[in-house]
């Protein structure tokens, strides 16, 4: 990878870079990842520092922060004692992976706290109240995982084909009267 990045791949990480601040990781570590996903070939944390021109301890902080979110795959070259870092090609297994450290880190936390939240004695009205709309909640959210899991299980065609057929659902239903049209942007 040339210490100069050629404009297109600049912006893609710069882009990146604005765009994880939003997904909630720190814009050094986006524009890591959008550097190392459209490299030809495994880089090393100095190539990926004197690229983006980061500190060698900034780099390697985000490094270690896309190892534990497993968005990046530590490689060795031969002769070679640095480590090198690539990150996987196919956009379904990056979807699959962000979404299941999503869920791992987010959705699973949440879910025991209701769990436990639902097995409190409640003693006042206000509680009932609280437990019910919580009962809820819990209740979405491990059908929305359940779902979530059988879709993982899909191949990304037939992953792809089902969530064509949920637009032509959807039109169908509009047309029918079924159902509200959805905002399109």
């Amino acid at each position: 990878m040339p210490a100069t990045l050629s404009p297109l791949v600049r912006s893609f990480v710069s882009h990146f870079g604005e765009m994880g601040s939003r997904w909630g990781i720190n814009r050094t570590v986006g524009q890591i990842y959008a550097l190392i996903f459209v490299s030809p070939e495994p880089l090393n944390a100095d190539q990926i520092a004197e690229a983006l021109e980061f500190s060698r301890s900034n780099v390697s902080m985000g490094l270690k922060e896309l190892q534990a979110w497993r968005l990046v795959n530590l490689r060795h070259q031969p002769g070679d004692r640095r480590e090198y870092f690539d990150a996987p090609t196919d956009a379904w297994e990056i979807f699959r992976t962000l979404a299941e450290e999503r869920r791992r880190r987010e959705i699973e936390p949440t879910l025991s706290m209701l769990r436990n939240a639902l097995l409190e004695e409640v003693g006042t009205d206000a509680d009932r109240i609280a437990q019910q709309r919580m009962k809820g909640m819990h209740d979405l959210i491990e059908l929305m995982t359940t779902w979530f899991e059988d879709i993982q299980r899909l191949d990304p065609r037939t992953l792809a084909q089902l969530m064509k057929l949920g637009a032509k659902v959807q039109r169908l239903l509009e047309f029918t009267g079924k159902a509200r049209a959805l905002p399109r942007s």
